[in-house]
């Protein structure tokens, strides 16, 4: 025991110091314990209603279109009102447009205004909410035979997406994989980023040195400044930018550098199925702290294995995510370095300048045959991450896919059980480019979180066969449990009081014996 007798005429003595600490800790280990048994634990995320198609031709057996790559963004001036662009691919290219007013419940479909004496094949959209609730997207138009873009453009809506302005030109020939942000703070700021290709082939870049650029307008798209390159130049083949902002201003561009990789960037394939590059990729972070005039960069990750082939103009993006409270940046992609497909989220709390190692994120069997792969990240307020992505875990013979979530609450060193989000699998084979082996989902998945929970979109084939590569957009609702209600804080705040009362008249007891016994 820490306490003993003290002898008869011995004097008073001081209470030995390992007493008060040992007090001290004892008091603030009930405060935990009290607090924890007060609150219990939370709950795990769960669905909110059932899985819905997105796109309005979902349940209509003759609309074949093959939706994919979606981008969903939220209204900061009305969390209600959502958005959703897609690209779709066959019959015949064009966007895709939703839109919701009441936090995704429902959808109805819109219409951008096409360019004037533009072919009209719109492609490849892209959407961002400005500060002030101005809803900006960018897409480009198609020419020629190899369906190549012939012109950048942007439409604003004033309305959250029912109605859109004449389309203004922001970029000329050959911009390919664009991508669109809209500055969180500084409304009519905007960002481009591009991959601008010198010349096109069939299903390739016959040379290489197309770097990745960023262009800035200041006035809400209606003029741009001119585009500066973000790739070094001693990365000559390098695909996919996504760019995301701080909170301090700070730009980001996550991008691949597929290093020697002729079999997708020159089309080695053909636009054929098969392995993948056997080589390695890097996944690089360009970053630029003066508003998008000088850059600088770091390696994510320097030896990123390939899970799949692609064609170059078309391929998976990695994911960046900000968390705009406490500034850590989160890459996420597929690496298969362990013989499968895995999803992996690198993180840098150091504005970009050193990263993690790559943290796998799907909660499976290593090396079970299985892939997960092309992820979407995105952060809560509260900064919780969570990550949604394909999953063939169910199907041994890795064809039939679902939709997976997990999600970590510890700055992602370490992530919770997976949340299955689609209600049935569906074949991975249908696609554009099913016909040679190559079947294409889109270049990306949506997901958009908030504190209290988080909207996912993603590709679903469960309508469509190999020849009619009919692809629809469904979507899921997660909710997370909310925050402990004051109330229930009470009982804790209340022990806590008493507990630090105790430890403040131990420590005052401890300093006045040393004041009497050292004077």
């Amino acid at each position: 025991m820490l306490l003993r007798a003290v002898p008869a005429g011995a004097g008073h003595r001081r209470p030995p110091l390992g007493l008060l600490l040992a007090a001290i800790l004892l008091s603030s280990s009930i405060v935990l314990f009290l607090a924890a048994s007060s609150l219990g634990e939370r709950e795990p995320a769960r669905l909110a209603g059932g899985i819905r198609p997105l796109n309005a031709g979902a349940l209509d057996a003759l609309d074949i279109r093959a939706h994919n790559s979606p981008s969903v963004v939220r209204n900061p001036t009305n969390g209600a009102n959502l958005v959703t662009v897609n690209r779709v691919d066959t019959p015949q290219f064009s966007c895709g447009l939703h839109v919701s007013f009441d936090a995704g419940a429902t959808w109805s479909s819109g219409q951008l205004a096409q360019p004037q004496g533009e072919n009209p094949k719109c492609y490849a959209p892209d959407a961002a909410f400005g500060p002030d609730g101005t809803l900006y997207v960018s897409f480009v138009t198609l020419e020629g035979l190899g369906n190549v873009p012939n012109a950048g453009w942007l439409s604003t809506s004033a309305d959250g997406g029912r109605s859109f302005s004449v389309p203004v030109r922001s970029l000329g020939p050959n911009a390919f994989q664009m991508r669109l942000l809209a500055d969180p703070a500084k409304p009519g700021r905007l960002y481009l980023s591009w991959v601008q290709a010198t010349e096109t082939g069939t299903l390739q870049f016959p040379s290489a040195n197309n770097p990745v650029n960023v262009a800035r307008s200041d006035d809400g798209g209606a003029t741009w400044e001119p585009p500066v390159r973000v790739s070094a130049s001693e990365r000559p083949r390098v695909v996919a930018p996504s760019i995301a902002a701080g909170p301090r201003g700070q730009l980001y561009v996550l991008y691949l550098d597929l290093g020697d990789d002729a079999l997708d960037y020159h089309g080695g394939h053909g636009g054929r199925g098969g392995p993948p590059y056997d080589g390695r990729w890097q996944l690089v972070l360009a970053r630029s702290l003066d508003g998008g005039r000088r850059w600088t960069e770091s390696v994510v990750e320097g030896r990123l294995v390939p899970t799949q082939r692609f064609v170059v103009f078309t391929p998976p993006f990695p994911s960046l995510a900000v968390d705009q409270d406490g500034g850590a940046l989160y890459a996420g992609f597929a690496d298969g370095r362990e013989g499968d497909a895995d999803v992996r989220v690198w993180v840098s709390s150091d504005d970009g300048s050193t990263w993690s190692a790559g943290r796998r994120v799907n909660d499976t069997r290593r090396r079970d045959g299985t892939s997960q792969y092309l992820p979407a990240l995105a952060v809560a307020p509260n900064g919780r991450l969570d990550v949604v992505y394909l999953d063939r875990r169910a199907d041994p013979d890795d064809i039939l896919t679902e939709v997976s979530l997990q999600s970590s609450s510890n700055g992602g060193r370490s992530f919770g059980a997976r949340l299955r989000l689609s209600d049935t699998a569906f074949d991975s084979r249908i696609g554009s480019g099913s016909e040679r082996e190559l079947p294409d989902l889109g270049s990306r998945l949506g997901l958009v979180s908030t504190d209290a929970g988080a909207l996912a979109v993603w590709p679903d084939t469960r309508s469509g066969t190999q020849a009619s590569n009919k692809t629809d957009l469904a979507r899921a609702v997660v909710a997370y449990p909310a925050a402990p209600a004051l109330s229930t804080l009470r009982v804790p705040l209340r022990v806590s009081g008493l507990a630090s009362g105790l430890t403040a008249v131990l420590l005052l007891v401890f300093l006045v014996r040393r004041r009497g016994a050292h004077p």
